[in-house]
């Protein structure tokens, strides 16, 4: 038998760099697998949506699919969008064999992942003990999601940091210039920002206007098509792999 597609369902958005980002990430999913079949579907400003890639793959002959979130908290998207979405498509397909992922966060790769990219920035090993960071998220409305970025900071900031405070660049606060300048306030020597965020976009840009406003001494990329991001989306593939199908009544 074929191994199930990997689907991987991503927001979407009208800056390009999103979608690009999402491809390389796909690229770097299918090196690390070889012979593993990956697609991308967004739910919304891209193309293609989620609906067409499976409506393609069911007329490709296509029965056992695992659409993973490309979203590093359960929150509305999670929670409603994407089970929305595809409880509509096996209702439409009914030959389709789905097999939902969880969401990618927490996990430690994604700590790896973002002190590789504080790396990057100019970051060294024996600047941690003086140095603060900004974990600046895309932000949610939702008390659960906005609870485990909490929890991730307070993880992280045992690992030696001299401080890890969360932020958001929508829904909720501080923002992320706010905790830059508490850190700052507090006598942190050295302060810098790790966008905790997948692709590039607006709010991104937004993360990086403040940091930036708020004289933080260096900001790292976005967690784009890392090395440490691609394993986790395998590791998520093969964990849905190993439950039976969801039947998507629930």
């Amino acid at each position: 038998m074929p191994s199930p597609v990997l689907l991987v369902v991503a927001h979407g958005s009208r800056d390009p760099r999103h979608a690009a980002a999402v491809s390389a990430l796909c690229a770097r999913v299918r090196s690390l697998r070889p012979g593993l079949r990956v697609e991308a579907g967004y739910l919304d400003f891209c193309a293609p949506s989620v609906a067409q890639v499976l409506s393609r793959l069911a007329g490709e002959g296509v029965r056992d699919i695992v659409p993973l979130p490309l979203l590093l908290t359960r929150a509305f998207h999670a929670k409603t969008d994407i089970p929305s979405v595809l409880r509509t498509a096996a209702a439409r397909l009914p030959g389709l064999r789905l097999r939902p992922a969880e969401v990618l966060g927490p996990s430690p790769l994604l700590l790896t992942a973002l002190e590789r990219r504080l790396h990057e920035a100019g970051l060294g090993l024996k600047d941690r003990g003086s140095t603060g960071v900004v974990l600046a998220a895309a932000g949610s409305s939702d008390p659960e999601a906005i609870a485990v970025i909490a929890d991730i900071a307070r993880e992280w900031r045992r690992t030696g940091w001299c401080a890890v405070r969360p932020a958001f660049a929508s829904a909720s606060l501080p923002r992320t210039e706010d905790a830059v300048r508490a850190l700052r306030a507090e006598g942190v020597a050295r302060v810098a920002v790790a966008p905790y965020v997948i692709a590039p976009g607006r709010l991104p840009d937004r993360i990086a206007r403040g940091a930036r406003e708020a004289g933080a001494d260096l900001t790292a990329d976005v967690l784009g098509p890392c090395e440490e991001l691609a394993r986790l989306l395998v590791q998520r593939y093969d964990e849905a792999r190993a439950v039976r199908a969801d039947a998507l009544s629930a």
